[in-house]
């Protein structure tokens, strides 16, 4: 009765390997980096990016409409980068290959954007819709064609980003998919080209959060 009572604190009766010591390594995740070195490297690195990035969006929007509003898209880019790497651990879930993801960052965004604009800039909205210089007779096309492109924005966003994300995934699991069938030599390929898209596919997680950020400043700025 007693070993059984004490038997539940050992984490080895549960799992078929000693857990014991793992419990005191856990505290190292939760203390947070700055505690042990201020500032740490990755402190000193995600503020030069985040400096970085609010100078350009600074730059897109226009310095007398930035302050505060380089904030909203540096969050953006954050969470995107987040969840893009996080997918490339095996057994989670990539949530921004999914259109449920996507759309629910473009929509929102392009949706105040269009309403704000045309509540407090119609004519500058109007003068978007005509491109200078166009002839006459091609107005009434160019209104319709502008249109057009103004209401597929946030689809293309969300594409962008979905597609993008699900290519990369899909070959490394298609690729992935052929080891068990292959020699040990061209099992020696198969590892390298996994490790070569692993690369290409971190770079990609990196570039589509940018994209995406970049975009939606530039859609903001139009309104203006």
């Amino acid at each position: 009765m007693m070993m059984n009572l004490f038997s539940s604190f050992d984490p080895s009766s549960n799992f078929n390997v000693s857990l014991n010591w793992i419990s005191t390594l856990i505290g190292l995740l939760i203390i947070p980096p700055m505690f042990w070195l201020v500032p740490s490297r990755i402190n000193i690195l995600w503020a030069k990016i985040i400096l970085t990035l609010h100078k350009e969006f600074k730059t897109l929007l226009g310095n007398y409409k930035s302050q505060g509003s380089t904030l909203i898209f540096i969050s953006l880019f954050s969470i995107i980068l987040f969840n893009n790497f996080l997918g490339l651990f095996p057994y989670i879930f990539t949530s921004t290959s999914h259109m449920i993801m996507t759309l629910s960052l473009a929509l929102p965004l392009w949706m105040s954007f269009m309403i704000y604009g045309w509540l407090n800039n119609s004519v500058h909205m109007l003068s978007h819709l005509v491109p200078q210089g166009t002839p006459s007779i091609l107005m009434p096309f160019m209104v319709c064609i502008e249109t057009i492109s103004n209401i597929i924005r946030p689809g293309t966003l969300a594409i962008r980003l979905s597609a993008n994300m699900i290519a990369g995934h899909l070959l490394m699991t298609l690729l992935g998919n052929t080891g068990p069938m292959l020699s040990l030599l061209m099992l020696n390929f198969l590892i390298l080209t996994q490790i070569l898209l692993l690369t290409l596919e971190s770079a990609v997680a990196m570039i589509q959060s940018y994209v995406f950020a970049v975009l939606s400043t530039l859609y903001s700025s139009e309104v203006n």
